[in-house]
């Protein structure tokens, strides 16, 4: 199986992260394709997409000024069967892919995905005090696969946290609406 396509612009407002593809997603060849990943519903009910996108939409969230990557590319089951080495080669990828395209915030779906990419043990949700590359805000949400036990409320309220941001970030650009 071969990995998934980023979806990456320079300058994006957010470019969300996540650990891998599952392997519906390889399949497919669209990101959180998986029926029981929350991702595409999390964004419509956080108001930051304008309707439910479909994962065979992702292509299209660019244009909204999103991006979508991983950590590691190659489609698992689970994200227990990625490797060290894996964790490592795709900590270098990822981080030389933020400080190429530029995306004012970064937001990490999952604490894992943050912590095998930060180093960091202790993540709090939402903006973290220091970005692992200067002029992005690192943002950690709950992982949206349907294993998270978190209700769906506290996952939607913390994706909530990023609306300011964004709105912000088209205040300063001078497209307010």
């Amino acid at each position: 199986m071969k990995p998934i396509n980023d979806h990456l612009k320079e300058n994006l407002d957010i470019l969300f992260v996540g650990f891998n593809p599952s392997v519906r997603s390889g399949e497919t060849g669209h990101h959180f394709a998986n029926p029981n990943n929350r991702f595409w519903k999390i964004l419509f009910e956080a108001g930051l997409t304008p309707r439910k996108f479909r994962a065979a939409e992702d292509s299209q969230l660019p244009g909204l000024g999103y991006g979508l990557t991983n950590i590691v590319a190659r489609p698992t089951k689970t994200a227990d069967e990625i490797t060290k080495e894996e964790y490592r080669e795709g900590r270098v990828l990822l981080k030389r892919k933020i400080e190429h395209y530029r995306p004012k915030i970064v937001c990490f779906v999952g604490k894992g995905v943050y912590q095998e990419y930060s180093g960091r043990k202790q993540v709090p949700w939402g903006p973290q005090p220091d970005s692992v590359v200067p002029g992005t805000l690192d943002f950690v949400a709950p992982s949206s696969s349907g294993l998270v036990r978190m209700k769906m409320e506290e996952i939607i309220h913390i994706y909530k946290q990023l609306l300011p941001f964004v709105s912000s970030l088209a205040e300063k650009e001078g497209h307010t609406e």
